[in-house]
């Protein structure tokens, strides 16, 4: 062979063992990172939510948590802001929040500013005009209104989510042996870096625990012991072994992995209904599903996992500093045959209680303490070898009648029952964030998908579809569930019709101007063409507002509602009622939510003209 011919050789060979190893780097402790992850067709990212994926990969992998972006929490490509906290307000927490407080409140201002000037047909300026372009390129006209309400913070984690990676390494091999086993995606190990970043003793303020953060009940019916001596829902591996479980139970009944991941925060039953509304596109579902409790964390909960796999399955794409992976936890399974006390478990092995505390995150503090012995049948963790040095410990009694050592040792199932337990139809059902318990059937509803239309029409027109377009043809509708706060003004003006229009369409009275929080209503469809959105530079039928205060948006379209209304009778003006005034609120805000102007709320409660001021707490009367 000659020496051209042994240097191809030797180039082909060595591609061949890159392709075969992959190009991977390897961190402190030996781990390999950078593996392959399943397909995409696994787990497919829809148009619906590809401005989800990627504003959490960038709070993964991108910002610091010096670093808050400022943003809309239904459409989240909206950010308006990232804010680099200075230093000075970075000492305590809540220096910290009353900073971002005052940034939160900077934008909504600036947005119901917004809003009430393009409905009164005020020219706006240059910055005013930046908001309206941001938020119409995504949502069209609609995601203006309102925009002032979905003002959200979310401070960067990058180093949480590097620090999860890090501690990852004791687990990730471990983790996908029990998923392979299930046959189930390997690449589900992802999900602790959204649960809870890999912190295996981590609690929920709604009752989750663990990495894998099961709640009480459900923990149970995987077979996790939850009482006073043990909380296995902290041990890695056995929740593990549950959370198997549940996801291939969970996609065998909704036949899509987005739906399955999802219902680990919104529960299978909560998922089941979306999916017999909206089919089993994720995208549709999460910008269109309106159930109860399906709130901000079970929206993006399949987004923050898709991002999650992308910062961790890279990691030096978006961590070139290096990841310092721990080495896999290395142990032997025991289960034991009697209850016993720790300490008698440790002198047998020749070890200290808390060497075992350490690799038993599941004991209570009884346990550790002597107080209370464990279980009988409870699995017990152990340093790798140690069973095989139990000739240099001899306990005080023999091994064959204090343990028993288990069976198939490639088996994670906790061996000590062998009852099989029917599936649960649901998981946790409500947003981790929430106060609330995490009941299995409830749910609030989501914000729908923005319209997009050219451009507004003039605040007093009285539009008619079928005149301009030929009266043979009739126009197309869809319904409009009301959300907390809307009116019939804001609802008349997202859908481009008149309030006449929007009452004869619902059959309602002249004299009905009420809507309540959850009612479905008729609207006029135009599409949701969003890229077919112009800049709305809103001329209206009058003149622009003079005066010392503007009326706000709401106020306009009650007295042109009332304009319209003359001739058939004057309405009975109902009786004032009282508003309890929450933290941050303003007058402005208090007027737009009753559908009136700053002017009139003052002038019913008998304040001065210069009397802009009120305090939470504080009784006000407002229109009935």
């Amino acid at each position: 062979m000659t020496s051209a011919i042994r240097s191809v050789f030797l180039m082909l060979l060595a591609l061949v063992l890159v392709y075969l190893t992959g190009c991977s780097s390897t961190g402190d402790s030996g781990r390999k990172v950078g593996q392959k992850t399943s397909s995409d067709a696994t787990f497919p990212v829809p148009p619906g939510i590809e401005d989800n994926v990627e504003f959490w990969r960038k709070v993964y992998g991108e910002m610091n948590r010096s670093q808050v972006a400022i943003h809309d929490n239904q459409y989240m490509g909206v950010i308006y802001e990232v804010v680099e906290v200075p230093s000075a307000y970075r000492g305590s927490s809540e220096d910290r929040r009353a900073f971002l407080k005052g940034k939160q409140q900077e934008y909504q201002d600036r947005l119901a500013t917004l809003e009430r000037k393009l409905v009164s047909g005020e020219s706006l300026t240059s910055t005013e005009k930046d908001l309206q372009s941001k938020l119409e390129a995504v949502g069209g006209r609609k995601a203006v209104f309102g925009a002032s309400e979905r003002v959200r913070t979310q401070q960067g984690m990058r180093e949480r989510f590097r620090s999860g990676m890090e501690i990852s390494g004791r687990y990730d091999d471990a983790f996908r042996e029990i998923f392979r086993k299930h046959g189930v995606p390997e690449d589900l190990a992802f999900l602790p870096h959204v649960e809870s970043s890999f912190q295996s003793r981590a609690r929920s303020g709604v009752g989750a625990a663990g990495l894998w953060q099961f709640m009480p009940a459900t923990g149970r019916i995987y077979d996790l012991q939850v009482d006073h001596r043990m909380d296995e829902r902290m041990d890695p591996m056995l929740a593990c072994e549950g959370a198997a479980r549940y996801l291939a139970a969970a996609h065998k009944k909704l036949g899509s992995w987005p739906l399955a991941i999802t219902s680990y925060n919104h529960g299978q039953g909560g998922m089941a209904k979306a999916k017999s509304l909206h089919g089993n596109d994720i995208g549709k579902i999460v910008q269109n599903y309106q159930g109860e409790a399906f709130g901000f964390d079970s929206r993006n909960f399949y987004s923050q996992f898709v991002a999650a796999r992308e910062v961790a399955g890279n990691p030096n794409k978006y961590f070139p500093e290096g990841v310092a992976y721990h080495k896999p936890h290395d142990h032997d399974r025991l289960v034991l045959k009697y209850s016993m006390p720790a300490q008698q478990l440790a002198r047998h092995y020749g070890l200290s209680v808390y060497q075992l505390d350490d690799l038993n995150p599941s004991w209570s503090n009884a346990i550790v303490q002597g107080k209370a012995s464990i279980p009988a049948g409870s699995s017990v963790w152990l340093p790798a070898g140690t069973t095989e040095r139990i000739s240099d410990h001899p306990g005080p009694t023999s091994s064959a009648t204090l343990l028993a050592r288990e069976d198939n040792a490639d088996d994670f199932v906790t061996v000590r029952r062998t009852e099989v337990k029917p599936e649960p139809t649901l998981a946790r059902t409500e947003d981790r964030g929430s106060a609330k318990s995490r009941a299995t059937a409830s749910a609030k509803p989501a914000l729908a998908k923005a319209d997009a239309t050219d451009e507004v029409k003039p605040l007093l027109a009285k539009t008619n579809i079928g005149a301009a377009k030929g009266k043979d043809k009739t126009p197309s509708t869809k319904t409009h569930i009301v959300k907390p706060n809307e009116t019939l003004t804001r609802v008349a003006l997202m859908y481009d019709m008149s309030l006449d229009e929007l009452k004869k369409l619902n059959k309602m009275s002249a004299k009905d101007n009420t809507l309540k929080y959850g009612q479905r209503i008729k609207v006029l469809d135009k599409g949701d063409d969003a890229s077919a959105a112009k800049p709305v530079l809103a001329k209206a039928a009058a003149k622009p507002a003079t005066g010392k205060e503007s009326k706000n948006a709401k106020a306009v379209l009650a007295k042109a509602d009332a304009v319209a209304a003359r001739g058939k009778g004057k309405e009975k003006a109902a009786a004032p009622k009282t508003h309890v005034v929450k933290p941050n609120e303003t007058l402005f805000r208090v007027a737009v939510m009753y559908d009136m102007s700053v002017d009139e709320l003052k002038k019913l409660n008998k304040m001065s003209a210069k009397d802009n001021t009120i305090k939470a707490g504080q009784r006000i009367k407002v229109n009935g």
